[in-house]
């Protein structure tokens, strides 16, 4: 089970930083992501980590976003900054562990004056 929080309403330009921990599963062993999505759109993926500690990010949120994980804790991390209007999603955290994915319940962000 993967339970995400830390969204909420945030200002243009702001910051937010999202937590998802899991349990039930060996946290360790799983590459973790965040993925959004806006109404109407498809779900996009933002920023994965690997087992290793490897990242990577969407060119839409490069140099802004931050994805980190700490296995003690079982707990991904998506710091945001700068945020942007566009930003505004439902964001989802996923673990995947071979072929077996598993995503979390969303959290939502909005990104508005």
């Amino acid at each position: 089970q993967l339970q995400a929080s830390g969204g909420g309403l945030v200002q243009p330009g702001g910051s937010l930083r999202l937590s998802c921990t899991a349990s039930g599963i060996i946290f360790s062993i799983n590459s973790l992501a965040w993925a959004r999505q806006a109404p109407g759109k498809q779900r996009e993926l933002v920023a994965s980590i690997t087992t290793s500690g490897t990242t990577n990010y969407s060119d839409s949120v490069k140099g802004r976003f931050t994805i980190t994980r700490d296995n003690a804790k079982n707990t991904v991390y998506l710091q945001m900054n700068s945020l942007k209007p566009e930003d505004t999603a439902v964001y989802y955290c996923n673990a995947l562990e071979g072929r077996t994915s598993r995503w979390g319940q969303g959290t939502q962000v909005t990104v508005s004056s």
